[in-house]
């Protein structure tokens, strides 16, 4: 499954009858943002103007100032929906269903840098949203939102290993560490979609199982191979 591959689901109708009569507000709200992340995928953040994304879509250009008061509130959604889809995804693996605290975060790890996460669309979404953020401050919140959104559940995550191991740390010290192996996970991430033929099936994951662990001073190694 490719990320960037956002399918756009529009009920059929007749020719005189208005696109998406029958759809909620924000499944009609859904359709314009994953039109726009299928433009940038594409052809870049540039491309994605109100005229492409409404022709990707098959609605009047009324209908994108209907939901977003300008495009750039619009490829703003956009973002934030990409962003929260990929931390969503990571999460799914790290479900109560786990098990022990170091099972949960492993899989938090391995989540993070397997197939549909890294994914060399998502991270080209990802760097195309990216040259926006030191020049929008509504983007720039977004980012800001979303990061912490993601780096909250993995020092959520890493203070139950610690404390499971007897080592409970300080909120700072969680914090230093969350950001530590946070900045591991990104960087694989981030090689691992623009050169995924450099890397054998797997080897990310163990990776970052490793580095993250040896942040920590806890070996997740057993934890990530019954993953």
């Amino acid at each position: 499954m490719q990320v960037y591959n956002y399918e756009i689901w529009i009920s059929p109708v007749s020719d005189s009858t208005p696109k998406f009569k029958r759809e909620p507000a924000e499944h009609r709200r859904e359709a314009l943002i994953k039109a726009t992340l299928s433009l940038i995928a594409e052809k870049g953040v540039h491309a994605a103007t109100v005229r492409a994304i409404s022709a990707r879509a098959d609605v009047s250009q009324g209908m994108i100032r209907h939901h977003f008061s300008s495009k750039e509130e619009l490829i703003t959604a956009a973002y934030e929906y990409h962003m929260d889809r990929l931390t969503d995804l990571t999460s799914a693996f790290a479900g109560a269903d786990c098990g022990a605290p170091a099972a949960r975060l492993a899989a938090f790890v391995v989540g993070s840098l397997t197939p549909p996460v890294v994914d060399a669309g998502s991270v080209s979404l990802w760097a195309g949203f990216f040259t926006k953020v030191h020049t929008d401050k509504q983007m720039r919140d977004t980012h800001e939102r979303t990061y912490y959104k993601f780096r909250d559940r993995l020092e959520v995550l890493i203070a139950a290993v610690l404390n499971e191991a007897g080592q409970p740390r300080t909120p700072q010290e969680l914090r230093h560490l969350a950001i530590a192996c946070n900045a591991v996970i990104d960087g694989l991430w981030m090689e691992g979609g623009v050169l995924p033929s450099a890397f054998a099936p797997g080897e990310l994951p163990e990776i970052g199982i490793g580095s993250v662990g040896a942040i920590l001073g806890i070996d997740l190694t057993k934890a990530g191979q019954q993953i």
